[in-house]
């Protein structure tokens, strides 16, 4: 995600100053706390977090159809395998074209 400059948005403050804010209004978490030194403390939620926004995008693309290949070079991996591997339970439906393609063929 980039902001208003084009430059990637920094994850910390995304979360802090965005994100966080969100997930309280929502109720999906608990509220800040601002501490004598001025830094903001959040519930601690690593699964709502910004990292879960990566997981959901990866697995919104793989639902699609869109290739693993594809996917990894988006998400900044040098392994497509790596790719494959962290996000292949979320190809329910693997092999489905496949064998559509076959059935058209043949049927």
């Amino acid at each position: 995600m980039t902001g208003r400059e084009r430059k990637a948005i920094n994850r910390n403050y995304f979360n802090s100053y965005i994100w966080k804010p969100a997930l309280t209004k929502a109720g999906v978490i608990g509220g800040l706390e601002q501490r004598a030194d001025g830094q903001r403390v959040w519930e601690p939620s690593r699964e709502h977090g910004f990292h879960a926004l990566r997981h959901f995008y990866a697995s919104e693309q793989l639902e699609a159809g869109e290739s693993v290949v594809s996917l990894a070079q988006w998400l900044g991996h040098s392994d497509p395998g790596f790719t494959l591997r962290k996000y292949a339970h979320f190809l329910p439906r693997a092999g489905a074209r496949g064998t559509a393609a076959i059935d058209a063929l043949f049927g």
